[in-house]
């Protein structure tokens, strides 16, 4: 008797915490979106208004920013100055793999981020500025779709893997 609730109690507990961690996964989506809009923000003060080279601004970002995030731009800066002749979209995508598996971001949200890549430093001051605040209000969009996916799946992953276990410990007994 004693060995049937114990075993119903981890599993129980084992289901809950898949369930929780999925759930944990939107969550996290939505903070590093959030780290990510402060960084490119760092960063556009630092090359419109500090006017820093790249390889500073991005150190300057990484000091500055949330860790959590920010490292990707340390990350870049250590690339773009081993390879100086490099192109700077190459070096942002040396951090790709490390947004998608530490950063739980999407397709979507790193593609954003590439086209930052895409257009630093390859034109003037005026449409630098413009390219932000398009990168910076296509990653407000992404937040809202994030906070929403947040609200309608964090609470059902959390209650499905509770539900889950107790339904299998149903069916057991």
């Amino acid at each position: 008797m004693i060995l049937k609730l114990i075993g119903s109690i981890l599993i129980v507990l084992s289901s809950s915490l898949i369930g929780y961690i999925y759930g944990k996964s939107y969550k996290e989506r939505l903070e590093n979106l959030i780290y990510l809009e402060n960084c490119i923000k760092i960063l556009e003060t630092e090359i419109m208004y500090g006017a820093s080279p790249l390889p500073e601004a991005l150190e300057n970002v990484y000091n500055k920013g949330n860790q959590k995030v920010s490292f990707i731009f340390a990350l870049i800066s250590k690339a773009l100055k081993k390879n100086k002749d490099g192109d700077v979209l190459e070096c942002f995508l040396t951090v790709v793999e490390n947004m998608k598996k530490d950063l739980n971001l999407k397709k979507e949200d790193i593609e954003v981020f590439l086209n930052l890549g895409r257009t630093i430093g390859s034109s003037g001051r005026k449409d630098q500025e413009k390219n932000f605040k398009l990168i910076l209000a296509q990653i407000k969009a992404l937040q809202k779709e994030a906070r929403l996916e947040k609200e309608k799946n964090e609470k059902l992953f959390k209650n499905l893997g509770f539900l889950s276990g107790l339904a299998i410990v149903i069916i057991l007994l």
